[in-house]
């Protein structure tokens, strides 16, 4: 539905080999809805077998612990976790804990977690800090390939977008280069304000002008922050090449509405599976820029697509998307065929 290229068999990001993803919902009584998203590049010992890595910003109004090293040196040693803003550090402490415990570790004196976040102190008691060090080790411990569970669960589990229940949404892309076919697979925690837009129709405006209840016409605005992208290549791509992609994956997330407000923490982190030499070839590059920003933007679809209403912290509430108001507004635009 969005873009031109190929989309690999499971349209996410562990349809790049050995890549895997796990979740940890956590969702307490009336006030507690938030939980772990775990991305690990590979099934092995991070640290032992690290992965070349970048991480650009568009806007750093958030708590991307680790950002610093990975820049500096042009690898990841850790797996990543994503999370709610407060309970960042926590999920980091729980990280370090469980990788410092592994018998194979046990001489480490330094190590980078590397653990993002965006605010769901809108439908979860962000103050209470509930993430907890077994909530850190499940998600890792159930991370696999194949399929990947999105919209409310993990750590989107309470986050909003553009005006609705936003998620974990995730999507990738094929690309050709020398005869070779690769991947780019996106992940994303959808929390950002905006006015929503689907393959280009400017659905949050019709569904306002259709009097769709919890629509509205007017940007979400920046008390919806952030956005936390990864996206993972087997591309062979050096510390440049890798943050030259992070970056163009907020195009993608502009596509969808955002406009990357005062109040929004937008990160992308980005790394490459391959142990091969890197190539920096510009056509090669164009083509991973492409397939980046189509599936940065599909995987923000798709975490709004996926996600169900919740209730939480105070009585409040989001609602999910209309999906049969938003199905018909893409038909009657083209973007679908008719029923």
């Amino acid at each position: 539905m969005i873009g031109r290229l190929p989309v690999g068999p499971n349209n996410a990001i562990t349809d790049v080999e050995g890549v895997r993803v796990g979740h940890r919902t956590v969702w307490v009584g009336d006030s507690i809805r938030t939980g772990v998203t775990a991305i690990l590049p590979h099934d092995g010992n991070v640290f032992e077998r690290r992965v070349r890595a970048a991480i650009s910003v568009g806007n750093g109004f958030g708590k991307l612990v680790g950002l610093s090293q990975v820049n500096e040196l042009g690898e990841l040693e850790t797996p990543i976790l994503l999370t709610g803003t407060l309970s960042v550090f926590r999920a980091a402490d729980a990280l370090l804990d469980t990788l410092l415990s592994l018998p194979a570790n046990r001489e480490v004196r330094s190590m980078n977690p590397v653990v993002g976040e965006t605010n769901d102190g809108f439908l979860s008691d962000i103050r209470v800090r509930p993430i907890e060090p077994e909530h850190v080790r499940e998600a890792l411990r159930t991370a696999a390939g194949g399929p990947v569970l999105e919209g409310s669960v993990g750590a989107g589990t309470g986050t909003r977008a553009l005006g609705w229940k936003g998620g974990i949404g995730t999507s990738s892309r094929q690309v050709r280069v020398d005869n070779r076919v690769y991947t780019v697979g996106v992940l994303v925690q959808t929390n950002f304000g905006g006015l929503l837009r689907v393959a280009g129709v400017p659905v949050g405006q019709a569904l306002a002008e259709r009097g769709i209840e919890g629509a509205s016409a007017r940007p979400s605005g920046d008390r919806d922050g952030s956005v936390m992208i990864v996206i993972a290549t087997d591309l062979p791509l050096a510390h440049r090449e890798l943050e030259r992609l992070a970056l163009r994956s907020f195009l993608g997330i502009g596509r969808t509405g955002s406009y990357m407000s005062h109040g929004s923490g937008d990160y992308a982190i980005a790394f490459s599976t391959s142990l091969e030499a890197p190539i920096r070839d510009g056509a090669a590059m164009s083509r991973g820029f492409e397939a980046v920003v189509e599936a940065s933007e599909e995987a923000v679809i798709n975490s709004l697509f996926k996600a169900t209403s919740v209730t939480g912290h105070g009585g409040r509430h989001t609602d999910a998307l209309p999906l049969e108001a938003t199905l018909d507004l893409l038909r009657a635009a083209g973007v679908l065929e008719p029923r």
